[in-house]
């Protein structure tokens, strides 16, 4: 969907942070972004939010937070076709998007695995396959979907691989699946995904012989996110340079 010339000319010039920052136009840039059907070899299908760049280039799959796929991480994916990428931001919920904590934990515990595992891997070949895609593919994910972007990465290798605190429980074997190198933002007072989580799986991505970029931030558990409470707007843009920065060097 096309935004109007007006609307569109209020999103132009203004940085992700400022578009975050506002509800309004964060919707408006959500707005933008086409809404396709990405469907499976075994039958599943899922909808997702597809921001074209405008000229040929790699490519980005982005997988929500547990809250699902709302404005703010469209307008991550509309960011990202507007630094010259093919992104698609996968609705992993069916279309629901929680209200409160309490919904979101129970969508979370409710989604299943292998289903979203299958459902990426055929995002991820039809953004490779895609006309304006080079064909490279990295993901990128936060909170619950920082996990599902290693999830992803493993069951079907790209060639960059981000986590925004995301689980990273994931055995040495899987590791060595990996194809490109990973991005890991971290937050020192995460209660989560903590340093007894992430020392460990940052020494067996060593031992698979795996690239890791590790970086910790003092703050707490979604610093990213501009709605919640523990966002850290310094953290958020470092961040997000970092981020551009690896997809620029491993995309590109």
């Amino acid at each position: 969907m096309q935004p109007a010339t007006a609307e569109a000319g209020r999103l132009a010039g203004l940085t992700l942070a400022a578009i975050l920052a506002d509800p309004a136009l964060a919707a408006m840039a959500a707005a933008e972004l086409e809404t396709i059907t990405i469907k499976t070899s075994k039958g599943r299908s899922a909808k997702g939010a597809l921001a074209k760049p405008k000229s040929k280039g790699p490519a980005v799959l982005l997988l929500h937070e547990w809250w699902g796929l709302n404005d703010q991480i469209k307008s991550v994916a509309r960011e990202f076709a507007e630094q010259g990428y093919l992104a698609l931001a996968l609705d992993l919920y069916d279309g629901r998007i929680a209200k409160n904590a309490d919904e979101a934990g129970k969508y979370m515990g409710a989604l299943d695995r292998e289903a979203s595992i299958d459902l990426m891997g055929a995002a991820i070949d039809f953004l490779k396959q895609h006309p304006l895609s080079t064909g490279k593919v990295g993901t990128i994910g936060w909170c619950m979907g920082g996990g599902l972007s290693l999830d992803a990465s493993i069951a079907r290798p790209v060639d960059a691989t981000i986590v925004y605190y995301g689980s990273v429980t994931h055995p040495l074997d899987d590791l060595k699946k990996l194809k490109g190198p990973l991005l890991g933002h971290f937050a020192e007072r995460d209660q989560w995904i903590d340093h007894k989580m992430v020392d460990p799986f940052e020494a067996r991505l060593k031992e698979a012989g795996k690239r890791g970029e590790i970086h910790w931030y003092q703050a707490d558990h979604a610093f990213a996110n501009p709605t919640g409470d523990h966002y850290q707007k310094p953290d958020a843009e470092r961040s997000w340079q970092r981020t551009l920065d690896f997809f620029r060097a491993n995309l590109r």
